[in-house]
């Protein structure tokens, strides 16, 4: 399977027969219809699954909706806080709540919680496991919070974490934010996540292009026999 950096916390993947894009924002190059969403993946044969965590702009925009002109067959699987905050009532769109799943012949999605609005993606095709986090992280400022503010943070992303390990230990690629703007303990969420839960590759995400920041993550993944992709640019992709 293939894994592309789109930009921000959009990625596809690329299996045997389908595409999954998930939480397009921006493409991959400045001039969108350059970038590879434009150029290449909606443009590849197979079946092509749209997916969206959560409203908020940087993961989501209409734009996607009007990708239904180019081809009619595409699949789009959000969760259902888009449809309760932004009412995009449409009948070509599968809305799932919290552990509600969609399956078909080529995948399995169920949806998890977040630490923000929302949720998250678990992924399963006929022979991986892929996790999306959309905005669950432990998002705190720890040089700005209270202890309180603290410790509410880290008990609500711990009972999100249990939920997650409840239904499953081994992942094989988990795409899961590495935010710069988090301050001095800006890994940490994602640390207690390779922790808890076995991962075979880490993709940093929501970090726009701090590529030197997200680098720094990869000697803290190895300690959990994870690896950790340090991304370049937009639009690179790695096989996994």
């Amino acid at each position: 399977m293939k894994l592309t950096y789109i930009y921000h916390s959009g990625y596809a993947i690329e299996g045997d027969g389908f595409t999954i894009i998930i939480d397009y924002y921006k493409d991959s190059a400045d001039n969108a219809s350059e970038g590879i969403g434009h150029k290449q993946l909606l443009q590849k044969e197979g079946k092509l699954y749209i997916l969206c965590t959560h409203s908020h702009h940087d993961h989501f925009v209409p734009e996607i909706l009007e990708w239904r002109k180019q081809r009619n067959d595409i699949i789009y699987i959000f969760s259902k806080e888009i449809l309760d905050n932004l009412k995009i009532k449409d009948e070509g769109i599968i809305y799932l709540d919290k552990l509600e799943i969609y399956k078909d012949d080529t995948l399995e999605i169920k949806a998890f919680g977040s630490t923000d609005i929302g949720g998250s993606f678990l992924i399963r095709t006929k022979d991986k496991t892929i996790f999306h986090a959309g905005d669950l992280n432990n998002w705190h400022w720890n040089e700005e919070s209270t202890p309180q503010e603290i410790e509410e943070a880290e008990t609500y992303y711990s009972s999100e974490l249990n939920l997650l390990t409840n239904e499953v230990t081994d992942i094989n690629l988990a795409m899961f934010p590495v935010d710069p703007r988090l301050g001095k303990d800006y890994m940490k969420g994602a640390e207690q996540f390779v922790s808890i839960i076995k991962t075979d590759i880490f993709a940093p995400m929501h970090f726009d292009e701090a590529y030197k920041e997200i680098a720094a993550f990869e000697k803290i993944a190895q300690k959990y026999d994870c690896k950790s992709i340090c991304w370049k640019h937009r639009g690179e992709s790695i096989n996994f």
